[in-house]
C-alpha cells in the first residue's frame, strides 16, 4: 500500500523513538467491539453522573422525574460520541492523505496504529447508539459543518492542524476521565467505553503534543497567529461537545428543546462544570504560549 500520495514536511520533527515506543504499546490492539459488554449497555441506568448534565442545578432540572434525568444523560452522552465521530472521521480523512512511501518507516507505523485505533473507536460509538435502541432520527445531530468547512481548509501539516488536534483529543479525555472516576451508579458499558477511549488517546495526545511543541518551537510570532484560530476552534468545539442540539431535549422527553437549550447554556452550574473540565487543558496550552481568551 505504499505510494500513496506524497511526503508531508509535517513529519520531519517527528521523534522516531516516541512514535516507536507509541507502536510498541499500541501493538497488544484491543477491539473496542469485542471488548466491550454490550449485553450491559441498558436504557435502565444512567450515562452520565448528574453533575455533568447541561441542566443539572437549574431548578427545574430537579422537579424533572428520574427517568426524564436519565434519559438526558443518555443523549447528552450520544451528543458526545456524535462529536467524537465528527472529529475522527475528519482526523482519518486527512492523516490517510499524508501517508506515502516517503515516510520514515516509524512514523508510517505509528499512524497506522492510530488510524487503526480511531476506526475502531468510531465504530464503538456507532455500536453503542445502535445496541441502546435510542431513537436518533436523521438530521438530529447536525453541528458538524464549521468542521467540515474548518477542515477543508486544514492539511495534516503545520500548527494550525495540530493544534486542533490537541484540542479535539485533551477536552474529551478529561471529560471521560471525570465521567468514568466520579460515578458508582454509571453504566458498566459506558464505563468501559470511556476506559478503552483513556488509554488509546493517552497515546494520541503524547503523539499530537509532540508534533504541536515541534512546530512552535524558537516560534514566538507563530504562537501569536495562532491565538485567534484557537480561540475558534476552542470555543466552538467546546460549545459543540458540552451543549446537545436542541432536538436531544425533546427526544429526552422535554419538550420545546430550543428553550432548553437556552436554559443549558445559561446553566451557571453546567458553565462552573465546564471550566472544571477545561481546566487542564488551559494549562496546558498556557504553557506553550498560548492564552485561550474564552
Amino acid at each position: 500500500m505504499g505510494g500513496i500520495g506524497s511526503y508531508n514536511p509535517v513529519m520531519q520533527n517527528a521523534d522516531p523513538a516516541l512514535l516507536r515506543q507509541l507502536s510498541g504499546n499500541s501493538t497488544p490492539y484491543r477491539d473496542p467491539l469485542a471488548v466491550i459488554e454490550w449485553a450491559r449497555l441498558d436504557t435502565m441506568s444512567f450515562w452520565l453522573p448528574e453533575p455533568a448534565l447541561s441542566l443539572y442545578g437549574l431548578p427545574e432540572y430537579t422537579g424533572l422525574p428520574v427517568a426524564t434525568r436519565r434519559r438526558l444523560s443518555q443523549y447528552e452522552f450520544i451528543n458526545v460520541m456524535q462529536t467524537g465521530l465528527g472529529v475522527e472521521r475528519l482526523f482519518l480523512q486527512r492523516i490517510s492523505r499524508s501517508l506515502g512511501a516517503a515516510l520514515p518507516r516509524a512514523e508510517y507505523e505509528y499512524f497506522l496504529h492510530e488510524l487503526r485505533e480511531e476506526a475502531g473507536h468510531s465504530l464503538m460509538f456507532l455500536k453503542a447508539i445502535e445496541a441502546s435502541g435510542l431513537e436518533v432520527p436523521a438530521g438530529a445531530w447536525d453541528v458538524t459543518p464549521w468542521m467540515e468547512r474548518l477542515a477543508r481548509n486544514l492539511p495534516a501539516r503545520g500548527a494550525l492542524f495540530w493544534l486542533a488536534t490537541v484540542i479535539a483529543e485533551d477536552v474529551p479525555d478529561r471529560f471521560n476521565r471525570y465521567v468514568r472516576n466520579e460515578s458508582e451508579v454509571l453504566n458498566p458499558a459506558i464505563r468501559q467505553i470511556c476506559t478503552l477511549h483513556i488509554v488509546d488517546e493517552a497515546r494520541h495526545i503524547a503523539a499530537a503534543r509532540a508534533r504541536l511543541e515541534a512546530a512552535l518551537k524558537g516560534r514566538a510570532a507563530r504562537r501569536f497567529l495562532l491565538m485567534p484560530f484557537m480561540n475558534l476552534v476552542f470555543r466552538k468545539f467546546v460549545a459543540t461537545f458540552f451543549l446537545p442540539p436542541a432536538r436531544f431535549y425533546e427526544l429526552a422527553g422535554l419538550s420545546h428543546g430550543h428553550w432548553w437549550r437556552r436554559m443549558a447554556a445559561a446553566n451557571p452550574a453546567h458553565r462552573r462544570f465546564i471550566a472544571q473540565c477545561l481546566a487542564p487543558t488551559l494549562r496546558m496550552l498556557e504553557g506553550y504560549g498560548l492564552r485561550p481568551g474564552l
